[in-house]
């Protein structure tokens, strides 16, 4: 659809958005340069890009696998597949995993609830495998299933090849890249949000062995973080995914191939306080209310009510002021009836004068056709409208 008529142009009190759309506006220092293999850092609500480094590489990413198990599993009890209070009888073979575990004893039942705790706080492999083993069958079967949600989420540079994150010995590809695995902590923190709180919690106990402590050392020394997951072996190095919220704004932040569980730590911390400091989330617009009100020709109301279906959030940059205007496109003559949710129009969102986004500008309540008389009265007005505009 073509829009010939521009309504107007908006300055909004906002920012200069990050990356390309950024410009020399803010006074922004250079994104920080880490002591990682890759790393990333976006905003969680618009996917906007802040930092990154080689976020596309493909890494063997250690127990950040088990993340899409937890995931599967959150959806398995959302869906309606299984319940926290099922239980599952353990495996020889996951009983016999080796590395971190969650020490789950072969032949004995566990609980879906525990082996969610296992999985996410002590990062069990023992623990993953039987969820897997549970949920598929199989943690063959259960690996297919991975990769098919890696696909839904749009993680397209990510392959698994078991639940744990185990260096596979039979030469089988596993690796994902930190921009999958932000997707991956985006789709837990939102669409699995009642799961949630369980990424934050400090420690996990299970059966006569001692409480095993969460290994993102974050979530003791800094109180914006509540998620999500570390990762360790010899080919990955020391991995985190993290999670912050301060103001409003919802970080999420990936490292890969640190030295240390210091440094992963650290070095997460430092693209965090870039975020906070340097930006924020701000909401443009809101979805649902009246941004603009048309004429209608023949039909019961004279006016039509225009807006977003959607909120719009944008990243800003801090301290960029009346960066962001807006120009609402409209067809110039809008005629009855109109249903709820009718396109008749576009927002075009600019930052310093570049384009940056397009939103379809829809009607917010119908309007129905007029009488005959009523309609060819509204004719001849519109023909003398018309005449007047050329």
């Amino acid at each position: 659809m073509n829009f010939k008529r521009n309504i107007t142009t908006i300055g909004l009190v906002a920012a200069a958005v990050m990356g390309s759309w950024l410009q020399a506006e803010p006074l922004i220092p250079a994104a920080p340069q880490l002591a990682a293999t890759a790393y990333l850092l976006i905003d969680a609500e618009t996917g906007q890009v802040l930092v990154a480094n080689n976020e596309h590489e493909q890494m063997a990413p250690a127990s950040l696998t088990k993340l899409m198990t937890s995931y599967i599993a959150e959806r398995e009890i959302i869906e309606g597949r299984m319940q926290l209070n099922d239980e599952t009888l353990v495996s020889e073979k996951a009983w016999r995993m080796p590395g971190s575990r969650m020490f789950i004893q072969e032949g004995k039942l566990v609980s879906i609830e525990d082996l969610l705790r296992g999985i996410v706080i002590p990062s069990g492999n023992d623990a993953s495998v039987a969820m897997a083993e549970h949920i598929a069958g199989s943690e063959d079967l259960f690996v297919q299933l991975m990769n098919k949600y890696a696909l839904k989420l749009k993680m397209v540079n990510t392959t698994f090849s078991n639940s744990h994150g185990l260096s596979p010995k039979n030469g089988a590809d596993h690796y994902s890249t930190a921009f999958d695995l932000a997707l991956l902590a985006k789709a837990i923190i939102y669409e699995n949000a009642e799961f949630y709180p369980i990424y934050s919690e400090r420690s996990f106990a299970y059966g006569p062995v001692a409480p095993q402590p969460n290994r993102n050392r974050l979530l003791g020394t800094n109180p914006d973080v509540d998620g999500l997951k570390t990762g360790h072996t010899e080919d990955a190095g020391y991995c985190l995914v993290a999670s912050a919220k301060r103001d409003g704004m919802r970080l999420i932040s990936v490292v890969m191939g640190t030295r240390s569980e210091a440094a992963r730590a650290q070095e997460t911390q430092k693209l965090l306080t870039y975020g906070f400091r340097f930006f924020r989330t701000a909401e443009v617009f809101q979805g649902e209310t009246e941004l603009y009100a048309t004429r209608v020709w023949g039909g019961k109301l004279k006016n039509l009510s225009l807006g977003l279906t959607d909120d719009v959030k944008m990243t800003i940059a801090r301290g960029a002021e009346d960066s962001i205007t807006t120009q609402l496109n409209i067809d110039p003559t809008i005629k009855a009836p109109i249903q709820v949710g009718q396109t008749l129009g576009e927002l075009v969102i600019s930052v310093s004068g570049l384009e940056v986004a397009r939103k379809p500008l829809v009607a917010l309540h119908e309007v129905q056709r007029a009488g005959f008389f009523a309609r060819i009265w509204d004719l001849i007005l519109l023909f003398i409208s018309n005449l007047f505009d050329v």
